[in-house]
């Protein structure tokens, strides 16, 4: 089966595409190959590229303090596990509290490193990171594994907090979803969204067999799903009629 999302407001595209960049610098960092790590200090770029609106902390801290308040709503529910509930509103008061204490923007420190900046600035040219136009960077890269590993832990440990509370936004976002098993007809799939609820991401599953791939759309009133198959030079619509299972989060 082949997940995939689709974000219905701004702030949660944006969440995804810094959870897509953590999980990659997650995977880069403990590598040993030097390219390894030029592509980890790209991404912690990448995070700062992303992160760089002014107001992404405050939305994400304000969407922590409201997921908090819903869940103290809950209290006294027999059906609701209080040290659960507990658990999860300590993780959103230490998220909360973490961002807070950051100063800027997420990886403002990092810009007050001239040598990390000169790299910033000719990661995004065409081979900009040559030794010739790099030869500090190009002597990093011949350190030992363990020193450049160091180096990359420190660096991102800047970026930590909002990784954190990106991944528990996200978390309890799709926690609060309930799958439903629906079918394309013909290849097309529409569904006219609930009235007095606001959606924020739709995940869909799709079995990779069946060779179609999904075109989502949406707004606050519909959901629109478009199966397409990939021959060698482009996409064209399928006809087929296909199952997949459809979770709405708010």
């Amino acid at each position: 089966m082949i997940l995939y999302e689709y974000p219905f407001n701004e702030r949660i595209r944006t969440y995804l595409r810094l959870e897509h960049l953590f999980r990659r610098l997650g995977q880069l960092v403990p590598r040993s190959h030097a390219v390894d790590h030029h592509y980890a200090l790209a991404t912690i770029f990448e995070v700062m590229d992303v992160s760089a609106r002014a107001d992404l902390k405050s939305d994400a801290m304000k969407d922590l303090e409201k997921q908090k308040q819903l869940l103290n709503s809950y209290r006294g529910n027999p059906a609701i596990s209080e040290k659960v509930l507990d658990d999860v509103i300590r993780q959103l008061d230490g998220c909360f509290s973490a961002l807070n204490k950051l100063p800027g923007k997420a990886g403002q420190p990092l810009t007050e490193n001239e040598w990390l900046m000169s790299i910033r600035s000719r990661v995004g040219i065409p081979g900009g990171t040559c030794e010739f136009d790099l030869p500090g960077y190009y002597a990093w890269q011949h350190r030992e594994t363990h020193e450049r590993q160091a180096d990359l832990e420190r660096w991102a440990s800047t970026l930590a907090p909002l990784a954190e509370s990106v991944h528990l936004l996200l978390k309890l976002l799709r926690d609060s979803g309930t799958p439903q098993k629906v079918v394309s007809a013909n290849g097309h799939f529409q569904q006219t969204l609930p009235s007095g609820r606001t959606f924020q991401l739709a995940r869909l599953r799709i079995d990779q067999h069946l060779g179609v791939v999904p075109e989502i759309s949406g707004n606050r009133l519909m959901i629109s799903v478009r199966l397409m198959r990939q021959d060698s030079e482009r996409m064209q619509p399928s006809t087929d009629s296909a199952p997949f299972e459809l979770t709405l989060c708010s």
